[in-house]
């Protein structure tokens, strides 16, 4: 112990030169260095060092605690196990390891101590001696460190002051020395620079990748401008736009003024039965509009086809990105507390909370939207051009959530990733002021993309084999999103990408135009930040094979003619439309508003001629809202409720129409509750055998919603194709296909039968359970047979040194978290009557 200490007062006592020299000597590689048994990065260094340190283990890594070495660099907050394998030492440098915490991810640090529990501040100043350290993440991880009785005092304080002080950054926008320190020596640049990318995946970024989405789509009629390379058309717009074919750029240059921002409607993805999706902004109606502009305008809004446009408003029903960012904090505070006072939301009211953190209730809504789009669609030779006033929040969500829903290539790692490439991060979403990376102004800061990921997990639990990604692959991107490391996320533009990020200069010839210049690996810049996609900077090999999953093949694809499904065509033929109509979808419902297209309005309507036209009067909005209708209702039974879950359509490109009533919507477990045992446990000290309160309401939650399937389906469920009654259609439980405010017309639901019997509960052979005293506000509540009787409120002893979070591990608390482990439902159930 005493070695370790003087080892430790001699690393924070050196020079910073020799330092650098002890972290870089030998070699121009990237090799990771052994150092006081830490494997550091080139130029790495250690600022502090503290032995017999226990880290609390999480329900993912077995629970239990494990023993080692905790240090504090410039970079990063690692723990070394004792008995952990240690890398070869050829090995590539991994920038964290899996017991290691980014200083840049850190929000917060508590300490906790004898019946007491702070929040440490740069400037903070403690008066006992830490018995345990925690970490609060911005990616909701806790990480719960226990100082053992022998180590000095001296150590411990050093340890918690040095991480307090460290974490924070000294000044706004001082991200760039969290990124030195992990990336900033001459031998991580010359590794970096030398890595190769991913071949299998399409990057969006060249005019021949956009080419090739292009013949993957089956799209015709459209091609790949180079009118934005040089983004003097609209600097958040990507370099290589597509647009339809009968229009040049010398035209295609006049419509960029009439659009916010610049971002005209482009083509984003093709379904295979023909209709093409687009994405837009608002349009500018204090604009003189030519008639060659309005010619324009149309040819590029209908995209080549002739007979119907829909235009889907986004901001109506979809939540603004201030309420997306208060709805995170909501969830944040519900399920990691707040630290400064210890007090918790007790486990009666867990639920009503989160419902009233409206989380779950926006990601129904963005899963709504991307259904309606899905079933438009589906239904033949359109355009639906989703259009948002400045087109970089909701229109990279519902565009992406179609595709991860209509495309089954998107659903594997490799197309997953090309998509958040295609609309994300190429198409100008503004990651660097959503996440706030430089924490210098808050008020643009709107996790957006945290509400896709949540969406597309929402998709995974209920179809999880129609996807070969994982849940751990969901989980290491939204945990990615907050390590200020990876040139995808560290921009709000590619044009910003492209000149700060990357520092690719450009230099123009009248031959070529204009092209990168080559990066020196020596130039005093900033350092070469590396895309989220390599995963080996992040994580081992064996990491990286639970991110997917083998899935099964779908059977032959179906047959093509030009481009597109070669399918009955008469479920395609909309005959109640006029050719050139231009409807709203918004709602729920269509309706044909005066101002559509936006251009003719304000007596604007005799400049031009032969163009398209808006619908006459509304009588022609049913015909359509028909055959949705009609379309929904035949392929809604395709997902039976059972305790499986929905099934996935038999036809890989039938949409995955998910289950969006609050019963069927899953809170991320392992996601936002990871942190929650640990961040709340000083509020809710129990003894070793009882599991926490969370842990508790979870068990009663997924028991009462095996109940209720019991309920909704025979008792012995036959298989899936000979899921039929007696009257040959499929069973259905009537509630779960109700609609509470009527804004739908995807899932309706079929009438009860007047001579149907009253559905009754059958008799349980089992034990019946035990019902806890009803509360005031809350129904009866009830817990498993095999429940502990164990108050929870029950607090340690007094003669402990130590806290409660670290009794051991029971059986029964195994056994808990393992019946847990699946998803479950977080809102009010139906009732079952």
């Amino acid at each position: 112990m005493l070695s370790g200490s003087k080892s430790t007062f001699k690393v924070r006592q050196m020079q910073p030169d020799m330092k650098e020299r002890m972290m870089t000597q030998s070699g121009g590689n990237a090799r990771s260095r052994d150092v006081l048994g830490l494997r550091c990065l080139p130029g790495e260094c250690v600022l502090q060092r503290v032995a017999m340190v226990r880290k609390k283990l999480s329900s993912r890594e077995g629970r239990g605690w494990l023993s080692g070495t905790l240090f504090c660099t410039h970079f990063r907050v690692a723990f070394v196990p004792q008995d952990g394998p240690k890398p070869p030492d050829n090995a590539d440098p991994v920038l964290l390891g899996d017991h290691d915490v980014a200083l840049a991810s850190i929000e917060k640090v508590v300490v906790v101590g004898p019946n007491r529990t702070k929040l440490v501040t740069p400037s903070s100043s403690l008066k006992f001696t830490p018995e345990e350290l925690l970490l609060y993440c911005r990616d909701m991880r806790v990480v719960c460190l226990l100082f053992d009785r022998l180590t000095p005092d001296s150590q411990v304080l050093q340890m918690t002051y040095t991480i307090a002080k460290t974490y924070q950054p000294l000044k706004p926008g001082s991200v760039l020395s969290f990124q030195n320190a992990a990336l900033g020596s001459v031998e991580m640049k010359q590794f970096l620079s030398n890595r190769c990318r991913e071949p299998q995946m399409n990057w969006f970024e060249s005019a021949l990748d956009w080419e090739q989405e292009l013949e993957r789509c089956g799209a015709v009629g459209w091609r790949v401008s180079g009118v934005n390379e040089r983004f003097e058309m609209a600097t958040s717009l990507p370099r290589f736009l597509v647009v339809p074919q009968k229009v040049l750029d010398t035209e295609l240059k006049k419509s960029f003024a009439h659009f916010s921002e610049g971002r005209i409607p482009r083509w984003s993805w093709r379904h295979p039965r023909g209709a093409d999706l687009l994405r837009m902004s608002s349009f500018q109606n204090n604009i003189y509009h030519e008639k060659d502009d309005i010619r324009n305008l149309e040819l590029v809004l209908f995209g080549g086809h002739s007979s119907l446009c829909v235009v889907v408003e986004l901001g109506e029903e979809l939540p603004s990105p201030p309420d997306v960012q208060l709805a995170h904090s909501r969830l944040r505070g519900l399920c990691l507390g707040d630290v400064s006072s210890s007090v918790t939301v007790p486990d009666d009211k867990w639920l009503s909370t989160l419902e009233s953190t409206h989380w779950l209730q926006y990601t129904r809504s963005c899963l709504r939207k991307a259904s309606e789009v899905c079933c438009l669609l589906r239904s033949g030779h359109l355009t639906v051009a989703l259009q948002e006033p400045e087109d970089r929040d909701l229109g990279a969500l519902v565009a992406s959530l179609v595709q991860v829903m209509c495309d089954p290539h998107c659903r594997t790692q490799m197309g997953f990733q090309g998509l958040v490439q295609k609309e994300w991060v190429t198409s100008g979403h503004r990651f660097c002021s959503r996440f706030n990376y430089h924490r210098d102004s808050d008020k643009d800061e709107a996790p957006v993309f945290l509400l896709f990921l949540d969406c597309v997990w929402q998709l995974w639990a209920q179809f999880p084999s129609r996807f070969q990604l994982t849940e751990d692959f969901l989980l290491a991107l939204h945990d990615s999103v907050h390590l200020p490391l990876f040139s995808t996320f560290l921009a709000n533009s590619q044009r910003e990408r492209l000149k700060r990020t990357q520092h690719l200069g450009q230099s123009y010839t009248r031959v070529e135009g204009w092209r990168d210049q080559t990066f020196d690996p020596g130039d005093p810049c900033d350092p070469p930040l590396p895309p989220v996609w390599d995963w080996d900077l992040q994580f081992s090999k064996e990491r990286q094979v639970a991110f997917t999953q083998p899935v099964a093949s779908s059977g032959p694809a179906p047959a093509l003619l030009n481009g597109n499904l070669n399918t009955n065509t008469d479920t395609l033929r909309i005959t109640d439309t006029i050719p050139g109509s231009v409807f709203l979808l918004s709602r729920g419902s269509f309706s044909c508003p005066p101002h559509l297209p936006p251009w003719r309005s304000g007596g604007g309507g005799g400049v031009y001629r032969k163009s398209h036209r808006r619908a006459l009067s509304s009588e022609h909005v049913p015909g359509l809202e028909r055959l949705l209708k009609a379309w929904a209702v035949a392929e809604f039974p395709h997902s039976f409720i059972s305790h499986s879950g929905p099934q996935g359509p038999l036809d890989p490109y039938e949409p995955l129409l998910p289950l969006l009533l609050g019963p069927c919507m899953s809170l991320w477990r392992q996601c936002y509750l990871r942190g929650a045992i640990h961040a709340q446990a000083f509020s809710h000290p129990l003894s070793a055998p009882q599991p926490h309160p969370v842990d508790r309401l979870s068990q009663e939650v997924l028991l009462l919603r095996t109940r209720l399937a019991q309920v909704s389906v025979s008792k012995d469920p036959p298989s899936p194709d000979t899921r039929r009654g007696t009257t040959g259609k499929r069973l259905i439980h009537p509630n779960l296909n109700h609609n509470a405010n009527n804004s739908t017309f995807l899932y309706p639901g079929p009438k009860a039968s007047a001579n149907a019997p009253p559905r009754t509960l059958p008799p349980s052979a089992n034990t019946p359970p035990r019902t806890l005293p009803p509360s005031a506000n809350a129904p009866p509540r009830t817990l498993p047979p095999s429940s502990s009787s164990a108050r929870p409120g029950a607090h340690r002893s007094a003669g402990k040194q130590h806290s409660f979070l670290f009794g051991p591990a029971s059986p029964a608390e195994a056994q808990t978290e393992e019946r847990t482990r699946a998803p479950h439902t977080q809102s009010k159930p139906p009732s079952a009557s």
